[in-house]
């Protein structure tokens, strides 16, 4: 691999390098959700209309984040991590005829290319294990409810132990045709954009609940993407979050 990789990634995803996209080509555009099985039980988060989560004001929310890697035993509630996965992700509207989404993080085109799984240490009401919310439905689909994910996961990320340690670690995965549909290559500089948008706004919401995140940016992309069994190439893992109670 060149050592100037990154330069060249620059440099190949200028603007005057984009072209017709498949979106200018008239092609259809894909889904905003992925797939999944109609079939499966489903958990239901609390409406978000119902939550009432502390008012903790914008300037007290930004001087406060900061980097929490210490979290102390006590769970979060499943209104919390509702409040939490509508802050990050879930749909406020949809538009255009159902060709867009509106959402409280800001996206490339409004694609939201990104997929949410859950790594679920201490929720109550919830078993360990890996989870995918459904921002749609805004529920949660079970995938697979063991420890051994965790033990997984951390191994991926570097024995990062932090993440063992959280109330639920936020994966963020890409569907990058989602993104490549209009944007082309240059997509893939939106993605890792569009990630600080939705990291920044847990830790702000972390805030209201007690809470501490940490973004996770150091890990084995090819381990990471085999244990969650993605290809690595449609679908792939930009970031990750621990999150828990403060210590």
């Amino acid at each position: 691999m060149s050592k100037d990789i990154g330069k060249e990634f620059m440099e190949k995803t200028k603007y005057k390098y984009m072209g017709d996209s498949d979106q200018d080509k008239g092609l259809p555009q894909p889904k905003l959700q992925l797939d999944y099985d109609e079939n499966a039980v489903l958990i239901e988060l609390p409406p978000i209309e119902n939550l009432k989560m502390k008012d903790i004001g914008l300037r007290t929310a930004i001087e406060s984040r900061k980097s929490i890697r210490k979290y102390s035993d006590t769970f979060l509630t499943l209104e919390e991590l509702s409040y939490l996965l509508w802050c990050t992700q879930a749909v406020k509207q949809i538009t255009a005829n159902g060709a867009r989404t509106a959402r409280n993080v800001p996206s490339a085109g409004a694609r939201h290319a990104f997929e949410t799984y859950l790594l679920i240490n201490k929720v109550k009401g919830l078993e360990p294990g890996l989870y995918r919310y459904l921002a749609f439905e805004h529920k949660l689909l079970p995938l697979r409810l063991n420890t051994q994910i965790c033990k997984d996961v951390i191994s991926a990320c570097g024995d990062q132990v932090f993440i063992g340690k959280s109330a639920v670690t936020f994966i963020w995965s890409a569907d990058i045709y989602r993104m490549k549909w209009r944007y082309g290559e240059r997509g893939y500089r939106y993605l890792h954009l569009d990630a600080g948008h939705v990291c920044q706004n847990l830790y702000l919401a972390a805030e209201a609940i007690d809470s501490g995140a940490c973004a996770i940016a150091a890990f084995d992309d090819d381990k990471l993407n085999n244990i969650l069994n993605f290809d690595g190439e449609n679908q792939f893992v930009v970031y990750l979050a621990a999150l828990g109670k403060q210590s």
